[in-house]
Order: C-alpha cells, then structure tokens, then sequence
C-alpha cells in the first residue's frame, strides 16, 4: 500500500510537514510496513516558503523591513535561479511587533526588498505567494521597495501605509529594479477579490487587519485612489480582476505593474513540490487543513490536491481539525471521506492543543478503514 500524505497546515496549531508527521506515525503504528511519501502543501498564503522548502529549495536568510517598520529576519526559498518568496514570512500579521496592527501604516515594503534580493542573487523567476498580510497598502510598499516612486500633488514622496494612498498623484517607475525587466513573476494566491468594493481588500480583509468601518472607508478610497494613479500610467485598469484584491492589494501591483501572471496557489505549490510525480503508483492521498469548511471550495489546498490527484485516478480523503462541509459537497470535489479531530475531541481549546496526538489517532484509523482493508480485500 502506497499512501500519499499532502496536507496544508493546521492553523495556530501545527505545519503541513508537522501534520504529515503526526500521520505517518499513525499509519506505520498500525501498518509498520506502509509506503508513506510526504509533500507538504500550501496555498500561495503563509506555509508556502516551507511548503517549498519540503520540495528540494534552500532558505536563503535576509533581513528586511517588517510591516511596520521593524526589521525582520526572514528567508526567501531558492531553486536553479527560481525564488519563492511568502509575503506572510516578512509583511504578514505574524511579523507585527507584539501582535498589535497597524491598518492605515502597514507596509509592504519587505516584500519589496526579497524580490529585490533574489533578483541580485540572480533568480529570474520569482513565484511570489501572497496571504496573511498585515498591510492594505495596495503594494505600494513593494513597489516603493523596487525603485518605484509615489508622490503627492505637491511632490512630497508618500509615507508608508494605505492611508496616505489617498493623497497619491503621481508614479515614477524610472528607477524600478533592472532585474524585473528580464524576470517572470507569478502570483500564487487563492483570492480572488477586486482591488476595491464590497468584496475588495479593505472591505474584506481590513477588519482582519484591525480596521475599523472609518479605516475601512479611508483605506478603500485610498485604493480606488491608487488604482487611477496606476490606470492612467500604464492605460489599463487591472483593479477589477480577479486576485486584486490578494494581500491588501499587493496582488493588484504585482499583476498591473510587475507583469505578473495569476496562478492559483495551491496550484503552483503541488507543481513546484513535483506532487505528479509523487501519485506514481499510489493507492490514497490525504489531504486537508485546520478547518474544511465554505472558504476550502474557493481555491484552498484540499480541494487542488483532490482535483490533481483525481486526475490520476487516485481516491482522496481529508483529515481536518473540524469540518462544516457534507459528504456530498465533499464528494462533489473529489474528497471521498473525511477525519475531523472534532470527532475524537469535542473541545476545541483541547483539540487544538493536542492536534499531534488526535493525528496518530486519526492515522490508525486511516490504516484500518484504507489500507488493512484494501490488504485483506
């Protein structure tokens, strides 16, 4: 029996690999013979760098400039002149000083500055995964990290944050990095908001990033600012698209001033991880994330891996700290089964606490229900 293990993360609990970890223990507890490969998984968000770094990339240290100005000592993922770099590892909320958000002077400026690192290092492609960010900057910030310039109509150069881009009138790319002129840029995410309104970055995003419904407003005018700035540069008006939204809009300066092309995250991770060729000759895959639930359908790992590994024939099952999804809906996405920690662990505190444990048992459990079963058959 050959079982494929390519979870995401367990957030605020455990990483990917910690997941498969925990897994396998259980497998081979029951099974001590079972095949068990590993590809730890993400979806463009926070996880992805390690998610990369699983693959066979090496983690180049960098200090570069945290949300709110603080340094941070941080990495990018490097493979033969390809770079990954996470946004979460360097501009996201885990990076604020004390835990304390900064919604209208967040930045995405240490962003900038590993794009700017690999780019030096000679990397020439540059996958950048975007999620969890602290900012709505609408990655000027990166930009700014790059060579670009912003100005007021008075021709002071903007401060950092979203709540200055209000006030932006003018962009001056003369003295963008050289190396963006020969590099590809990607952006892996699994959003797929506007720039602006209802469903844009700081209508949706911004609570979570400690906006009130004032900043909210200030901040979505800011980007409604900064998109006309951008539109009138370039002679297109990229904030409608799909994605734009991603990280505060640093999804939207990537695609209209870095020529980024959009690529679903999880999509790009299972390419880089070479997950195709880890299906060879597998009887299962499990997959799954701390909580399989709506959001999961619009893009997130579990759903990607099921789609890939469908494709191959392969059944998949999930495992997940809880789920709100039914067998149909799960079914309806190639998932045939799923094992939530909930079921073991009523208590969420505790649950989530002793995740690693409730895995192993979860792994027998999967050994018995899978691969004993398919042995015996």
């Amino acid at each position: 029996m050959h079982v494929v293990l390519a979870p995401d993360k367990f957030k605020g609990s455990l990483s990917a690999a910690d997941v498969a970890r925990h897994l396998t223990a259980g497998l081979r507890r029951a099974v001590p013979g079972v095949t068990v490969v590993t590809v730890p998984v993400a979806d463009g968000g926070d996880g992805t760098l390690d998610a990369a770094c699983a693959a066979g990339f090496r983690a180049v240290p960098v200090v570069a400039t945290g949300p709110t100005g603080a340094p941070v000592h941080t990495t990018y993922a490097e493979r033969g002149g390809e770079a990954v770099v996470e946004l979460a590892a360097v501009s996201g909320l885990a990076q604020l000083p004390d835990g304390q958000p900064d919604a209208l002077g967040a930045s995405s400026a240490g962003t900038g500055e590993l794009i700017a690192a690999a780019l030096d290092a000679g990397c020439r492609r540059i996958v950048l995964g975007v999620g969890g960010s602290a900012c709505t900057d609408g990655g000027a910030g990166m930009l700014g990290a790059l060579g670009a310039v912003l100005r007021d109509v008075d021709g002071r150069v903007l401060p950092p944050g979203g709540g200055a881009l209000s006030r932006v009138a003018s962009l001056d790319l003369a003295g963008l990095h050289p190396g963006l002129a020969s590099a590809e840029v990607v952006l892996a995410s699994d959003v797929d908001n506007p720039l602006t309104g209802p469903r844009g970055a700081a209508a949706v995003f911004g609570p979570q990033k400690g906006a009130t419904p004032g900043q909210v407003a200030i901040l979505d005018a800011g980007l409604r600012r900064w998109a006309e700035v951008v539109a009138a540069h370039t002679g297109r008006d990229r904030s409608g698209e799909p994605g734009a939204g991603a990280a505060g809009g640093v999804g939207f300066a990537a695609l209209a001033l870095l020529g980024a092309q959009p690529r679903p995250g999880i999509d790009l991770v299972l390419e880089l991880a070479g997950f195709d060729d880890a299906l060879r000759g597998a009887d299962l895959v499990v997959t799954g994330e701390g909580s399989l639930d709506e959001q999961t359908l619009r893009g997130k790992a579990p759903v990607g891996v099921a789609a890939a590994a469908a494709a191959a024939g392969v059944p998949v099952v999930a495992v997940a700290g809880r789920t709100t999804l039914s067998s149909e809906i799960l079914a309806d996405h190639d998932i045939h089964g799923v094992y939530s920690l909930t079921d073991l662990e009523p208590d969420p505190d505790r649950c989530i606490a002793d995740a690693g444990r409730l895995l192993e048992r979860v792994g027998q459990v999967l050994a018995s229900e899978w691969v004993l079963a398919k042995e015996g058959a």
